[in-house]
């Protein structure tokens, strides 16, 4: 975790919540680019991830990707893979740890993701 005077304070999770990591290199720049993009969704998906990353009821902006997309296979796990639509082209992709209660980004953008395309 970086240190530096102007970084910014995360705050730790409240009792019940989850912790939000960055799981592959270079997708902090892609997160800094939607907060710069659309600070509000933003905040809200940040708040959503650390509250409800997996939610029963789903939503067109908030639901489990498809087909080979629905899962991947991070740290040696398959897990079941998210999407948060913050804007109309912006997205963020996550999975889940339940059992050390983190939320992995694995994807952030202010673009439509190619792998969807």
């Amino acid at each position: 975790m970086s240190n530096k005077r102007g970084d910014f304070v995360v705050p730790p999770p409240k009792p019940g919540e989850y912790k939000i990591r960055f799981g592959v290199k270079g997708v902090g720049t892609g997160w800094q680019e939607l907060c710069a993009e659309a600070p509000s969704n933003t905040a809200d998906a940040w708040f959503t991830m650390r509250t409800e990353p997996a939610p029963t009821l789903q939503t067109a902006r908030h639901h489990r990707l498809k087909y080979d997309l629905a899962t991947v296979v991070f740290e040696g796990k398959s897990r079941d893979q998210w999407q948060i639509e913050v804007t109309s082209g912006g997205r963020v992709w996550y999975v889940v740890d339940e059992e050390r209660k983190i939320v992995w980004i694995l994807h952030a953008a202010s673009r439509h993701p190619k792998k969807t395309e």
